[in-house]
């Protein structure tokens, strides 16, 4: 039985693929005369921006970060929560179990992209891409919840999509669940759980 409820963001509680390639393939074709076809830059989705911006050669990251956070405005249409997300949170919230995230997004991109949807009052601990020195998939971003928490690694699970997520949780000593809804390579990431719908997730709180 698991008492603490760990989400990534991107992927896993809101669809954000097309709004963050997209502006991101706008963005290297405007500024960098660069045309990059979108599954070449999925590379991006779990990994805070200003790595990405850095592993794409781009040296000016604050600059190119800024311009593609303002870019991505154009594609907000484009990002929804996914179905089954809400009431999940409401049912977990019933049991009285720790919950929170731990996001490759900084804080404004947390405020600007997810606070929104109304999902954050049911995840009362953050953990964003500015509050640690390293970033998924080193473990400090999982390491810091726990800390600020008061969770116990043994007793929680880091639920995410990518293999950043899970690399993440497994060298913080946690386990680890993949929500393949969002997921591009299911076959590729050893979950111990792999969850076809958010449903599936609430079954663990009566193991």
């Amino acid at each position: 039985m698991y008492t603490t409820f760990i989400f990534d963001i991107d992927g896993t509680l809101i669809n954000t693929e097309q709004a963050v390639l997209g502006s991101l393939q706008k963005l290297l074709r405007t500024n960098y005369h660069r045309e990059i076809l979108q599954q070449d830059l999925a590379f991006v989705l779990g990994i805070p921006g200003a790595v990405s911006l850095r592993q794409l050669g781009i040296e000016d990251v604050e600059y190119a970060n800024k311009c593609w956070n303002e870019l991505m405005r154009e594609y907000q249409h484009t990002v929804h929560v996914f179905q089954g997300i809400e009431p999940l949170l409401a049912e977990l919230r019933e049991q009285s179990v720790t919950m929170g995230v731990v996001t490759s997004k900084t804080k404004q991109e947390f405020l600007d992209d997810f606070v929104p949807f109304g999902l954050a009052r049911d995840l009362p601990h953050v953990v964003c891409a500015d509050d640690t020195e390293r970033h998924k998939p080193n473990p400090e971003p999982l390491l810091k919840f726990l800390e600020i928490s008061g969770a116990q690694a043994e007793t929680s699970i880091y639920i995410g999509d990518t293999i950043y997520d899970y690399e993440c949780a497994r060298d913080a000593g946690m386990d680890f669940g993949l929500a393949l809804w969002g997921c591009k390579q299911p076959d590729a990431i050893p979950a111990k759980y792999k969850f076809e719908h958010p449903q599936d997730i609430f079954t663990l709180c009566s193991r």
